[in-house]
């Protein structure tokens, strides 16, 4: 397909707008983690009484899926990524608060919503959403004072925050409480605020600690692990052992078997076991340019609503391979995190998109408004288009 800046057609817009090194990356990551299903799925729906392929093609599906719709949102304006965000945002709180009525209950937690025989997550569909409104919010309050944006953000933010915890998911608390806070920081906020908000931050965590019993066990089995502990956390440590620098080989690795979330937050393990550490360093290579490409597309962005979306969009990106990655290596307790777009999820791989399709529309190439000034056209004194004398 060839394209042509003569033609003015949104697609060919698009394209001549569009970072084309972020988008390889971020296909990049979605191949991968097809390939990477093959890996990491059969064994887990073989010892579930699966197809074996069952998992793998639920991931093709998504994939697919996702791919259409990241394509799709990246067309939209940074207008229409607001309304969007809106809309989404008020969707998902309702399914938010559906979910601890007739929620399905999972391990203990009360997350999803079965519709038309899926599970969905509704907090994977809300977190972009609520990154794009809370940066339109924080700018609103620094340019308008007659609105009280600030008060809106902060409530929104607690809103989210609470109906999290009575699910409860911690950790997809403790991600969109960092992302927010760092968008109050770079919002112009006073320090003073910003730094009490980093205290209110700690003082939660510790909260967390002493009400949850789960988020205290899997705390204390981090900082107090016993000598041949059979969790999840301490057999994904000993794949990245057993693989060494360049793995076992495609197929050949055997903690996957017995880790029963392989395919989801513990992928990278498996991939540590049969490609080794350099597989896993890059990758984390191609999550760390998808990152700085976005900050740096993102800094320059003269308005302030859409440069606190992109870099808040790129964090909550960044951030969750991060903490995934963390607990795969048992620097982090579990966190319940899957890898964007490696670990199997149709609500994960679907948020995990939308995020992308945000983040590419927000750092499409435009027009500065502050230097398109009204046009100057020089004129003789006999009226003449020249070198002379000018008017607006």
């Amino acid at each position: 397909m060839s394209f042509s800046r003569t033609d003015r057609s949104r697609l060919t817009d698009w394209w001549f707008t569009v970072d084309h090194a972020l988008i390889a990356a971020l296909m990049m990551l979605l191949g991968t983690g097809i390939v990477l299903s093959l890996a990491a799925s059969p064994a887990i729906a073989l010892k579930r009484g699966l197809p074996t392929f069952y998992f793998v093609e639920r991931h093709v599906v998504f994939a697919a899926l996702g791919l259409a719709l990241m394509l799709a949102v990246s067309l939209l304006d940074p207008r229409a990524i607001r309304r969007l965000s809106l809309a989404l945002l008020a969707i998902a709180l309702a399914g938010l608060v559906a979910v601890l009525q007739t929620g399905v209950e999972i391990n203990g937690a009360r997350r999803w919503l079965s519709l038309a025989g899926q599970s969905l997550q509704p907090s994977e569909i809300a977190k972009p959403a609520f990154i794009v409104v809370s940066s339109w919010l924080l700018a609103e309050a620094q340019r308008r004072t007659d609105m009280p944006a600030l008060p809106m953000a902060a409530g929104l933010a607690v809103t989210l925050a609470a109906l999290l915890l009575m699910q409860p998911d911690v950790g997809q608390t403790l991600l969109i409480s960092i992302v927010w806070g760092t968008l109050f920081f770079l919002s112009g906020q006073p320090l003073k605020a910003a730094a009490g908000l980093a205290g209110l931050g700690l003082g939660g965590i510790v909260a967390a600690y002493f009400t949850f019993d789960h988020v205290r066990i899997r705390v204390n089995k981090f900082l107090f692990a016993a000598s041949g502990d059979n969790s999840q956390v301490d057999r994904a440590v000993q794949s990245f052992a057993q693989g060494g620098f360049f793995g076992r080989g495609p197929g050949e690795g055997t903690l996957k078997s017995v880790l029963p979330d392989a395919h989801t937050d513990f992928i990278l393990a498996v991939v540590a076991e049969e490609y080794g550490v350099v597989a896993c360093l890059a990758l984390l290579s191609v999550f760390a340019f998808i990152v700085i490409r976005a900050f740096l597309r993102g800094w320059r962005e003269p308005d302030q609503a859409t440069r606190l979306a992109v870099i808040g969009l790129a964090l909550l990106f960044g951030l969750q391979a991060l903490i995934n990655m963390a607990v795969n290596v048992g620097l982090m307790p579990a966190k319940g995190l899957t890898l964007p777009f490696i670990s199997a999820g149709g609500s994960s791989l679907l948020s995990v998109s939308l995020t992308t399709g945000m983040l590419l529309a927000l750092t499409r190439r435009r027009a500065d408004p502050g230097r398109l000034k009204t046009a100057r056209i020089a004129v003789t004194v006999d009226g003449m288009p020249g070198k002379g004398s000018s008017v607006t």
